[in-house]
């Protein structure tokens, strides 16, 4: 059996782990602490997140204008939307967060013979608590914060900042994560191969492998 691999990639988000408790949740408590009828969704925010990743210092910060944006278009106080931010901001803690089933598994098993990193798209004081609370804070030989150290995915830059950092080659690399527009179509722009995990859509843009679970990883597609 020959592995043609020699770096390993990962996201974070919905692919190590996830939180105990959905932004839907914490968004409906937002708007129900304010007594305000919902006027938009946490789809709303995530399709906007990336337009304020520059310009914003913490994840607090992007929430805070992102929403007051969305309310302005809305058509509704800029400030409802930041007090319905710093609700959201007390309700989520980046800690309470659960591993994937066979996540820590993976990782460790593939560091064995594999040189590992993360591209996240994601601010550092946010993505480290949720490693730390995995158990992973020591687990990568780097971690790059797509958004904050090099451009967000799908931009090849995060994953060719990964392999400079870690002496890789996109062709004899793998990325592994769950999103097809962020993780899939950004590894293949970087020549790297995509590895995702299924949340059930039509893959486009279809992968080199895909996973049903990360307990998969315990046999890595990509061996043969």
């Amino acid at each position: 059996m020959t592995d043609s691999v020699e770096t390993v990639l990962f996201d974070i988000d919905d692919t190590l782990c996830e939180y105990r408790r959905s932004g839907d949740e914490l968004l409906a408590l937002a708007f129900e602490g304010h007594g305000v009828e919902p006027f938009f969704t946490i789809e709303d925010y995530y399709a906007r997140y990336a337009e304020f990743a520059e310009t914003t210092d913490s994840i607090d910060d992007l929430r805070t204008e992102c929403f007051a944006a969305i309310a302005d278009g809305q058509g509704r106080d800029p400030n409802l939307g930041r007090a319905l931010a710093n609700a959201y901001t007390a309700e989520r803690d980046h800690r309470n967060v659960r591993a994937l089933p066979g996540a820590r598994e993976a990782v460790a098993a593939l560091s064995d013979d594999h040189r590992v990193g993360v591209v996240t798209n994601g601010p550092p004081e946010m993505q480290s608590q949720k490693l730390a609370a995995l158990g992973l804070d020591d687990a990568f030989e780097t971690v790059i914060h797509a958004g904050y150290d090099a451009p967000a995915k799908p931009d090849p830059a995060p994953f060719y900042r990964a392999l400079d950092v870690l002496g890789g080659r996109p062709e004899s690399a793998v990325h592994i994560g769950n999103s097809l527009s962020s993780d899939v179509a950004g590894a293949q722009a970087a020549g790297l191969k995509s590895v995702w995990l299924d949340d059930g859509s039509t893959p486009d843009p279809v992968p080199d492998h895909t996973l049903k679970t990360m307990e998969e990883l315990a046999t890595p597609p990509w061996r043969s």
